[in-house]
Formats: C-alpha cells, structure tokens, sequence
C-alpha cells in the first residue's frame, strides 16, 4: 500500500436509477469531500446497492451524472473506486495468498502482502484454499483486495454483516486509517456504521421527497 494520500472527491447530480420497472433513486444529488464518509440506509429494496453499484460504474443510471476527482467520467470510475460486494470473488481451490497476490501485482502492491494479511486477521490462513473460509473471513480477504488495489474510493455493501466482533473492530480501524489518507467511503448500513462518524443519507426519504415535489 502507498503511504501517499488521495484527492478524489465524489459529485453525484440530479441521480435517477431504475431497476427494472422500478425507480428506485430519483433526483439524487450529494457530494463527498477527500477524508469523507457517508453512510446509506434506507429498507431493503431501496437502492443502497443498486446506488453502490452505479457509483463504481456497474449500472447505467437513467438519469443524472457520476463524477470523481472533478470531472472524470463515469467510463473512468474504475480507475478510482474500490467496490465490496455480498459476493466475495473466491476461488475455492486456489490459495488464499495467491489469489491475493494476483491482484497484489495487478496493483504493484506485492510488497504490501505480508503486512496486509496481518491487517485483515488472515497471516494463519494464508495457505489454505479459499473454499475453505468462514463468512467472516471471506469478508476479511475482500478487505485485504481491497487494500491492495489502494483506489481513493471504497464503495461497501453492508461489509459488516458476516463479521464477528474482532472482524467489525478491524474493519472499522481500516476505515478510519483510509480516511485518514484523504480517501472516501461510502457504505450501505443497517445499523452503526463502522469507524468514525459519517453523514447519513436515507434514499427512501430523498426519493419521496423527489415524489412529492415532481410536476
């Protein structure tokens, strides 16, 4: 991992997103400052991820514009953002540590391996193959990809569901420690979010305010 600090920051406008026949987030407009963080809530159902999923360029919003840094499109959000999922991205018969390593020397990070693992709890398990690991550690190797990609963006849906205590204190410790850099996280919550405080953005709320005030 890089020790210099990021920049980015994030602009969403006038944000429309469909899934489906559905409108889930209309007339959505927010920004995040380098060092920020915010947190999405809102039920099931109401667009925190399918939101996540357009922030990292993986859905076409209907309306509205994605921007990072000031001016870079969303065909470049790649570049920027790191995304956790609820799917994890494992290879079951392959070791941890070289799946790892793969993304390691796709980032120029393989130095960066041996104090990661130790970051995310996983030094023991470094060998064994990923079909293996618990929940909870399948989460744990999601955070390790992405401190090894050390984009300025993470984009987190609901990453402290599968982990116990211990995992949710080393989350939080990581999330702090990327802010502190100048970098970004957005995450989709039920409950607190991990780490520092963050600003709330409730979707359910915006996009009925959105209903409410259409023509």
């Amino acid at each position: 991992m890089k020790a210099s600090g990021f920049t980015c920051s994030v602009s969403v406008a006038d944000l429309t997103l469909v899934r489906g026949w559905r409108t889930l987030v209309a007339g959505l407009t927010f920004d995040v400052a380098p060092g920020a963080g915010l947190a999405l809530r809102g039920p099931n159902g109401s667009g925190k991820t399918t939101l996540l999923r357009a922030l990292a360029g993986l859905h076409e919003p209907r309306a509205g514009t994605v921007r990072i840094s000031g001016g870079r499109a969303a065909d470049d959000l790649g570049q920027h953002v790191g995304f956790v999922s609820h799917l994890d991205a494992i290879k079951p018969g392959q070791p941890v540590a070289a799946q790892l390593g793969f993304w390691a020397a796709l980032a120029g990070s393989a130095a960066a391996m041996p104090e990661t693992l130790d970051l995310v709890g996983l030094r023991r398990q470094a060998d064994l193959p990923g079909g293996v690991l618990s929940a909870g550690q399948r989460r744990r190797f999601a955070l390790a990809r992405l401190l090894l990609l050390d984009r300025p963006v993470w984009l987190l849906d609901e990453p402290a569901a599968p982990l116990d205590s211990a995992g949710r204190d080393i989350l939080g410790g990581l999330l702090d420690r990327h802010r502190a850099r100048g970098g970004i996280v957005i995450t989709a919550v039920h409950d607190r979010p991990p780490g520092g405080a963050m600003d709330t953005l409730d979707l359910a709320a915006v996009t009925q305010a959105s209903r409410e005030t259409a023509p």
